[in-house]
C-alpha cells in the first residue's frame, strides 16, 4: 500500500534520443534509499534506440559556433541556479544524500558550466614558423582544435549531477556530440539536466540520454566503432572491462580511490581533525576522493583520536531531507550491509569501534575505528561509506610506504608545517594529487584531476583537460 501511495507523486521520465522520449513500455523504478518511497520512473531504451541515438548524432545538424556553445552553457548555468532547490531535492531523494550535500553539488555543477562556457571563447591554437632550421621553408604551421564525431559518457551514482556535468559540459564546449548513460540508481537528475540543456538551446542531436539493460545500452555504446571516445567513472572491474572491450578509440577511466590523509606530529591538530572529518564523512563517504584512511604519527595518535572523536559527533546521520542532517544514507541497503560486514571483519582482526557503526536500512552511522590492521579489507580495498579508520605510523618513511601500499593512486592529503616533509610527500606518493594541509579531494572544476594504478589511466579530467580529450588537434600549413 505504501508503494502505491508513493507512486502517485512520482516523477515520470524517459530515456531521450535527441530529445525524443523512447516508448519501450519498460520502466525503471527509482526509490528513495532512506524510506523506500518511489521517487520516479524512467522508460528504458532498447538496443534499437541505442543505434538510433548513434545514427542521429552522426547525422548531425546545426553546427554551433564557439559563441553559440558559450551561450548554451551560460544559459544552462543560469537555469540551474534558478532551479537550485528543485534539483537539490531530486538529488537528495534519489541518492539519499543530505540536502546540504545536494545543494553543494549544485554549486559545483554551476562552476563546471561556468568554466566550460569560458573555454568556448578561448582558442589554444598555435603557430610554428618553418624557417628555423637550415633546410626550413618560408611557411607557417597552424594548429586548430576539432570536435570528435561522437563520445559516450558513463556516470556513477555518487554525484548524480556533477559527474554528469563534468563529462557533458566539456564535450559540448568542444563541439562533440554525446550519448550519456547515467547510473540506474540515480537517473532522474541526469535526465532533468539533459532536458535543461535542450531548453538552453542545445541542438537535440548533440545529446541523448539512455537507460536500460547493459547488453542493450552500455555494451553497445562501448563497442560501437562509430564512437570515438568513452569516458567512464565508476568501479575498477567495470573500468578494466571497458578498457578490454572498447576497441580502437579513446578511453578515459576515472576509477576508485583509497585516499589517505596523513597527519604528522608537527601538524596543526585542530586543522587535521577538521579536514579528516570532512574528508571521511561528507557525501556519506561516497566519493572516490573521500578520506578512506587516516594515517597519524604514533607520537600524536592519542591526542588526535580524542579530538577527532569529539568532532565526529557533530556529523549527525538521519533523514536526508532534514536540514540538520549532515550524513544521509549510502546509495542502498546492500551497500550499507557490505560496509557493516567490513567493520565486523576488522573488529574480528582486533580493531575497535569508538563511535557509530550501527546500521538501519541504507543508513550507516559515521564510524570511527582504531587499531585497524594494515591488511584489513577496509584498508586495502575502497570502502565507499562514512568510515574513518585510524592507523598509526612511526616516521615519514613508514607513512609513505603505508600510503603507497594499496592498488589505488588517486589523491592524498598531508597535514604538516614542515616544508621538507611536504616536498618529500609530493615527490614520493604514487598518486595523481597531493594536497598539503587540505583534504585529498580538494580541486577546482577546471584543474586537472585523475589517478594512476587502479584509480585510472592517468588521463586527467577537469574542464580544460577534458575538452582536450573530447577533441583532436588538426595542423595545417601555408606559404608565408
Amino acid at each position: 500500500m505504501k508503494e502505491l501511495t508513493s507512486m502517485q507523486n512520482k516523477l515520470t521520465l524517459a530515456s531521450l534520443v535527441a530529445s525524443v522520449p523512447v516508448a519501450s513500455g519498460k520502466l525503471l523504478i527509482v526509490t528513495n534509499p532512506y524510506n523506500g518511497d518511489v521517487v520516479g520512473t524512467v522508460e528504458t531504451a532498447s538496443a534499437e534506440d541505442t543505434q538510433r541515438a548513434i545514427s542521429t548524432a552522426l547525422k548531425g545538424g546545426k553546427i554551433l559556433s564557439r559563441y553559440e556553445r558559450y551561450q548554451v552553457l551560460d544559459t544552462a548555468k543560469k537555469l540551474l541556479i534558478n532551479r537550485k532547490q528543485e534539483f537539490a531535492q531530486l538529488i537528495s531523494s534519489e541518492s539519499g544524500l543530505c540536502i546540504y550535500e545536494a545543494e553543494y553539488e549544485i554549486g559545483r555543477a554551476h562552476d563546471v558550466l561556468l568554466f566550460a562556457s569560458i573555454e568556448c571563447l578561448k582558442d589554444d591554437g598555435q603557430i610554428y614558423s618553418c624557417d628555423i632550421s637550415p633546410k626550413g621553408k618560408q611557411r607557417k604551421i597552424f594548429t586548430t582544435r576539432e570536435p570528435l564525431n561522437l563520445a559516450v559518457a558513463i556516470t556513477p551514482f555518487n554525484h548524480p549531477l556533477n559527474q554528469v556535468a563534468h563529462k557533458i559540459a566539456p564535450a559540448l564546449a568542444a563541439g562533440t556530440p554525446v550519448i550519456l548513460k547515467p547510473s540506474e540508481k540515480t537517473p532522474l537528475t541526469a535526465i532533468r539536466f539533459v532536458e535543461l540543456l535542450y531548453e538552453a538551446g542545445l541542438p537535440p542531436y548533440m545529446l541523448s540520454v539512455l537507460l536500460g539493460e547493459t547488453k542493450d545500452i552500455a555494451e553497445v555504446l562501448v563497442q560501437a566503432p562509430e564512437v570515438d571516445l568513452v569516458s567512464f567513472t565508476g568501479s575498477v572491474p567495470v573500468g578494466k572491462k571497458i578498457a578490454q572491450t572498447a576497441g580502437y578509440k579513446k578511453v578515459i577511466l576515472e576509477l576508485g580511490g583509497n585516499d589517505p590523509i596523513i597527519v604528522l606530529e608537527d601538524a596543526n591538530l585542530n586543522l587535521a581533525v577538521e579536514l579528516a572529518a570532512e574528508g571521511a564523512f561528507r557525501n556519506s563517504g561516497q566519493r572516490c576522493t573521500a578520506v578512506k584512511r587516516i594515517l597519524v604519527q604514533q607520537s600524536i595518535a592519542e591526542e588526535f583520536t580524542k579530538r577527532f572523536l569529539k568532532k565526529a559527533t557533530e556529523y549527525t546521520s538521519g533523514d536526508p531531507s532534514n536540514p540538520a542532517t549532515k550524513v544521509g544514507t549510502v546509495i542502498d541497503e546492500a551497500s550499507a550491509i557490505y560496509l557493516e560486514e567490513v567493520i565486523n571483519q576488522a573488529v574480528k582482526q582486533g580493531a575497535r569501534v569508538l563511535l557509530g557503526g550501527k546500521r538501519s536500512g541504507a543508513l550507516l552511522e559515521p564510524t570511527v575505528i582504531v587499531n585497524v590492521p594494515r591488511n584489513a579489507q577496509m584498508i586495502v580495498k575502497e570502502s565507499f561509506g562514512p568510515l574513518a579508520p585510524i592507523l598509526t605510523f612511526t616516521d615519514i618513511d613508514d607513512a609513505i610506504a603505508l600510503s603507497n601500499s594499496t592498488a589505488y593512486g588517486l589523491s592524498s592529503g598531508v597535514i604538516t608545517n614542515n616544508m621538507e616533509y611536504a616536498i618529500r610527500f609530493i615527490k614520493e606518493l604514487k598518486v595523481g594529487t597531493v594536497n598539503i594541509n587540505e583534504v585529498p579531494g580538494y580541486r577546482i572544476e577546471n584543474s586537472p584531476f585523475g589517478g594512476i594504478k587502479d584509480s585510472g589511466l592517468g588521463i586527467k579530467e577537469g574542464v580544460i583537460e577534458a575538452i582536450k580529450c573530447f577533441s583532436y588537434v588538426k595542423t595545417f600549413s601555408m606559404p608565408w
